[in-house]
């Protein structure tokens, strides 16, 4: 049996976002803290990774450089699995760049695909474009973005 643990949204929230004087905050960013920096096999999937970075930029009102860091240092370490790990670094390296952490995500999930198609011309095509990243992101019925 695999005695790797996966992580919901919520430890890693607790873990990234520092309490208040809230005694139930206080204790579970204790335990958060606890299994997260014990060394024992963790996993995170990418929905919750998606989930993460909404939290700290909707709820918490997290900065992009601290969400970058904090995905950043999930994906550094050797005791958590990240769901495709190649996808993952490669969203990050697009977040860094500008994009919507979830178009990067969604891109880098479609590595393998000839395109993608969407209808979000200001956002995800135009920022792709800017980067010229593969597999193009086009609007449906064009071969071209705009």
């Amino acid at each position: 049996m695999n005695a790797t643990i996966g992580l919901d949204t919520n430890i890693l929230a607790r873990y990234f976002v520092v309490p208040g004087d809230d005694p139930a905050e206080r204790q579970q960013f204790a335990q958060a803290q606890s299994l997260i920096d014990s060394g024992q096999p963790l996993m995170v999937c990418k929905t919750v990774l998606l989930e993460l970075e909404w939290v700290l930029r909707g709820f918490y009102r997290y900065s992009r450089a601290d969400i970058g860091r904090a995905l950043s240092w999930l994906s550094e370490q050797a005791h958590i699995e990240l769901e495709d790990r190649s996808a993952v670094e490669h969203a990050l390296a697009n977040y860094t760049a500008g994009f919507d952490f979830a178009d990067a995500l969604h891109h880098a999930s479609y590595a393998g695909c000839n395109r993608v198609a969407s209808f979000d011309d200001r956002g995800f095509v135009r920022r792709s474009e800017r980067l010229k990243l593969q597999p193009p992101v086009r609007l449906p019925g064009t071969r071209r973005s705009r």
